[in-house]
């Protein structure tokens, strides 16, 4: 059974909860873990000992934990819940009936949070198939046992990337590596106007960088092409696809940001028009053009098409054709940078960048703003 909003969009989420009790009511406490459901990594943990309860209550409050850090990383996400206690998720699907007063309370909390993803799902596994979070739950228990005051929370924040850890580790695996090119010139990136989703195509300068940009890479040992579904960025990866004879696959997660009423206007005209929401979307990442996206669901959209690529083209090179703030998004999540360093880059059309990305260690950018093919 599923709770929610029923939206068949946004990310998909995987919560893993657990709690319990040393001596049901004893010491208790519980733990949750979110993983993206396309590359099983962990995107938050939470865990804390709630002193006295029962492993019913302990239960419930991870249940809680879990959606709730959910909706951190995403609020639009589809969520399935893998619990191995089958009393939590039978309640939670409906199929069995909450008596106990001490439940009701907490299932009332867990559905409100439920209906304010984009769907919940509940299935049931066994417990060698929770470790993570049976893991965080004892380490719980352990400090209610002894008394202590213990919570671990590492939700990550929407729009921002996780730090980075300090120093540089070097990475035993190896890469997946995304090269990145901003597509060729069009009408109004010669005006500098905002030019988000509407479908504008190349001028005849801009089909002569997709070419150029095409002649450098034909040899760089692609294996893929992927594409943002806009036209502009569509027709610049056609003339790679022309002399690597690789296919080109539309990726909508890379489409440029949605500037609503903004669109096709210079900065100057939107800022005279709205000066009000220019300034907060100067300086909030939530806050979006009027009718338009916000850089920080755009992030959240970009992330998800990237954690794909990482699926389909692991250890491989992939071609990425898309525009300034996708690009920019990735570059900032490599470097651990915080949202505001997209107003701190400038990237030129047809220009190239390059990132590997390792699945046991950090992304490394290697190349930035690169337009040297475009100078002859």
């Amino acid at each position: 059974m599923s709770a929610g909003r029923g939206g068949t969009g946004g990310r998909r989420l995987v919560v893993e909860a657990d709690g319990g009790s040393r001596g049901n009511p004893g010491p208790a406490g519980y733990g949750a873990v979110v993983r993206d459901a396309l590359t099983g990594e962990v995107l938050a943990e939470v865990a804390e000992a709630i002193g006295h309860a029962t492993n019913n209550v302990a239960e419930y409050r991870g249940l809680i934990a879990g959606l709730t850090a959910a909706a951190g990383v995403d609020p639009s996400a589809r969520v399935e819940v893998r619990m191995d206690s089958k009393l939590v998720v039978e309640q939670m699907s409906g199929r069995w009936k909450i008596k106990h007063p001490d439940m009701i309370p907490l299932a009332t909390r867990a559905r409100e949070l439920a209906a304010g993803l984009g769907a919940v799902s509940y299935g049931w596994i066994p417990r060698n198939r929770n470790a993570h979070a049976d893991r965080l739950a004892n380490e719980a228990m352990d400090a209610a046992a002894r008394g202590e005051p213990w919570v671990r929370g590492v939700e990550e924040t929407p729009g921002e990337p996780e730090p980075p850890p300090p120093g540089w580790s070097r990475p035993s695996s190896t890469s997946m590596t995304t090269v990145l090119l901003r597509h060729g010139e069009t009408p109004l990136s010669v005006e500098r106007r905002f030019a988000g989703i509407r479908d504008v195509p190349l001028t005849a300068n801009g089909v002569a960088q997709a070419r150029a940009a095409a002649l450098t890479l034909k040899n760089r040992g692609l294996d893929a092409i992927v594409s943002s579904p806009l036209s502009r960025c569509r027709a610049t990866a056609a003339e790679i696809a022309a002399v690597t004879g690789l296919a080109v696959r539309v990726e909508d997660g890379f489409r440029e940001t949605d500037f609503g009423e903004w669109e096709g206007l210079t900065f100057a005209e939107a800022d005279k028009a709205w000066p009000v929401e220019m300034k907060a979307w100067l300086a909030d990442p939530d806050a979006a053009p009027p009718g338009g996206e916000s850089f920080a669901q755009v992030s959240r959209r970009v992330r998800t098409a990237l954690d794909k690529l990482k699926v389909r083209h692991r250890e491989r090179t992939v071609l990425v054709v898309s525009h300034v703030t996708p690009i920019k998004l990735l570059v900032r999540d490599a470097l651990g940078a915080p949202i505001s360093a997209l107003f701190r880059m400038h990237l030129d059309v047809g220009a190239l960048s390059s990132i590997d990305w390792y699945p046991d260690g950090p992304a490394t950018l290697r190349a930035y703003n690169d337009v040297h093919h475009l100078e002859s």
